[in-house]
């Protein structure tokens, strides 16, 4: 019998510093819940907006792989490996921070906000030698299917990370279906409505809710609405 855990839009941190307004669905900075420091190797997942021409000073990780996915605006990146970048909606940003890397994320915008996901994974090997990617998908792969965005191989579609974890987009009309198959017995599903609703399993979230299910090998997504997004991130339980 799959177990699962429900964590409502409304119920996560909400720390708003004026040039950044962040939710954060496990705990992160100055939100701390005991009951939510993580879903398996998934560690972080951040729901920010950055205000015109503002942004992340230069700061510095180790040992975590970093996902981003912008959905709004677009995002300059530049770090200590001596990549400068510009990510926008439609590409996927990956950084292994390894044995240490420093990144600074501004809004290169002066008339816009930029709404992005960022994303922290625990890895599975430690004090690897630090790497960034980037991809821009087609979004037409992803119409009423899963479009898989991150892997754990480099020959594989999308981006890959340090860890046996996956993750697809899709983007559904309503009362279309997909079925999602485990790739890794012991492995958990989380998964994040980005816009509209669904029933996952008998579940039904909207819009920035998160759904964990773990103890299954297959779960099943009906969308409720047009138009609907949902994120889904397959990482291991135990780690």
């Amino acid at each position: 019998m799959a177990k699962s855990i429900l964590h409502k839009a409304e119920s996560r941190g909400d720390a708003n510093h004026g040039w950044l307004h962040s939710r954060h669905t496990f705990s992160f900075a100055d939100y701390h819940n005991s009951e939510r420091m993580h879903f398996g190797a998934l560690r972080v997942l951040n729901d920010d907006v950055v205000a015109p021409g503002m942004g992340f000073g230069t700061h510095p990780h180790n040992n975590m792989e970093i996902i981003s996915i912008p959905l709004e605006g677009d995002l300059e990146h530049k770090d200590s490996m001596g990549n400068v970048a510009v990510i926008k909606h439609g590409d996927v940003q990956v950084m292994s921070a390894g044995t240490g890397v420093s990144h600074s994320e501004y809004n290169r915008n002066t008339n816009q906000e930029v709404k992005f996901l960022q994303i922290w994974v625990y890895p599975n090997q430690k004090n690897v030698q630090p790497r960034y990617d980037q991809i821009t998908l087609d979004s037409k792969n992803r119409k009423n299917k899963l479009q898989q965005i991150v892997s754990p191989n480099a020959n594989d579609e999308g981006v890959w990370v340090h860890q046996n974890a996956w993750f697809h987009l899709g983007t559904f009309e309503q009362k279309n279906r997909a079925k999602y198959l485990l790739k890794q017995k012991g492995n958990g599903v989380y998964a994040f409505v980005l816009k509209g609703g669904f029933t996952v399993d008998e579940t039904v979230i909207n819009e920035r809710d998160g759904l964990g299910i773990w103890e299954t090998d297959r779960i099943n997504i009906l969308a409720n609405e047009n138009n609907s997004e949902i994120l889904l991130m397959e990482v291991p339980m135990s780690f």
